[in-house]
């Protein structure tokens, strides 16, 4: 019988399942090596971002061949039967990440943290220093694109009005003040909130609440009536806000890869300023 977990797992609840030995529970932590080796929730298997990332210079982020994840799944102990609920260290873009990917992979058993490492150390609960290791497992890739925006979709749906693209940058990158591309500006019609913004600093990087991510959404016009497609630099930000929508239930949400790494390093792109 498959676990049946919320997507955002608060550390009380995630320290019962840890003493009852749940079956099928996998925790990735995806903070730096050099904090899983000090610090780290115990029995946690640490996976590199690098390793669910894919480059081609110069654009980042992007989303690795299904074979090359299948392998890293498997020699991190990710099955197909495997609940997986993923941790890091600065406010969840890393383990987002991992969950956005898993999702593209056609598997839907997955958690995120609620304010990873910080809630989990910072509220006591048990930290170790023992290195974990797991057992192989089989996963079996079956790629599914409902999550996954390329630049050909987003031009294609560039004129729609049920289109919503939300820039999950810093102000600055959005405003073209700050440029980590040969192009500055964001995507014609996007809406701008920070990353920063879903996370309540006064709570150990939690989420906020809900009702208070939905105002601040609604308020930039981010709907559930329309399709919502989340983009930063890289689409690591943006694999975060990603989760936000999902944690919210809107059905029709994607996430960029490559995000402006891939947009604005292109002279065939349109690119807006405020």
């Amino acid at each position: 019988m498959s676990l049946q977990l919320p997507l955002l797992v608060q550390p009380d609840d995630l320290q019962n399942h840890l003493s009852e030995q749940a079956p099928n529970l996998l925790l990735v932590d995806l903070c730096k090596a050099s904090t899983y080796r000090e610090l780290h929730i115990p029995g946690s298997v640490h996976l590199a971002y690098a390793a669910i990332t894919a480059s081609d210079h110069p654009t980042h982020g992007l989303l690795p061949e299904p074979e090359q994840l299948q392998q890293v799944f498997a020699d991190h102990g990710i099955g197909n039967e495997t609940h997986v609920i993923a941790y890091d260290d600065e406010g969840g873009g890393n383990a987002s990440r991992l969950l956005w990917t898993l999702h593209a992979m056609g598997h839907r058993r997955y958690s995120l943290l609620d304010g990873g490492l910080h809630a989990w150390a910072n509220e006591g609960y048990p930290c170790s220093r023992e290195m974990s290791s797991v057992p192989s497992a089989s996963f079996q890739a079956t790629a599914d694109e409902s999550a996954v925006a390329s630049r050909a979709y987003i031009l294609s749906r560039l004129d729609s009005p049920q289109l919503a693209l939300w820039d999950a940058r810093s102000r600055n990158e959005f405003r073209g003040l700050s440029r980590f591309s040969q192009f500055p500006g964001h995507i014609p019609g996007a809406v701008h909130l920070d990353w920063l913004e879903v996370m309540d600093r006064q709570h150990n990087l939690r989420l906020k609440p809900k009702a208070e991510l939905e105002e601040m959404l609604a308020r930039l016009g981010i709907t559930r009536d329309k399709e919502v497609i989340t983009y930063c630099q890289t689409h690591h930000r943006s694999s975060l806000t990603w989760l936000v929508l999902r944690y919210l239930e809107f059905e029709n949400c994607k996430g960029y890869p490559g995000s402006w790494s891939d947009w604005g390093n292109r002279d065939d792109t349109p690119k807006a300023m405020p």
